[in-house]
C-alpha cells in the first residue's frame, strides 16, 4: 500500500502509433520528505511533439495529503476529471 501509478490516454489500442497521442500519468507515492510525512499525488501530462518526433512530458502537478485515504480520494477525483476530458483508456486495462 502507498504506491499507485496509471497512464490514461485516448488511444483505443495499446499498439496505436504515438504520433498525435496525448497522455496523463497519475501517481501516488509516499512523501520523501522526512519532516512532512504523508503521500504525494502527482499528475503529469505528455503529448506527441512534431518538432522533436517523440513524446514530451511537461506540466507535473503535485499535492500533498496527510493520509493514504486522502491521497486516494484526490487521485480518484483527478482520474474522474481526466475521464470527463476523454482520457478513458488506462494502461491497467490493456
Amino acid at each position: 500500500m502507498g504506491r499507485m501509478q496509471e497512464i490514461l490516454s485516448k488511444a483505443v489500442h495499446p499498439n496505436a502509433p504515438l504520433e498525435g497521442q496525448e497522455f496523463y500519468e497519475l501517481r501516488i507515492n509516499p512523501s520523501a520528505d522526512l519532516w512532512r510525512t504523508g503521500f504525494v499525488v502527482s499528475q503529469a501530462h505528455a503529448e506527441w511533439s512534431e518538432i522533436d518526433q517523440q513524446i514530451m512530458w511537461d506540466e507535473t502537478e503535485t499535492e500533498r495529503c496527510s493520509t493514504y485515504e486522502n491521497a486516494k480520494e484526490r487521485y480518484e477525483a483527478r482520474r474522474r476529471s481526466l475521464v470527463e476530458k476523454g482520457f478513458i483508456h488506462s494502461d491497467m486495462d490493456f
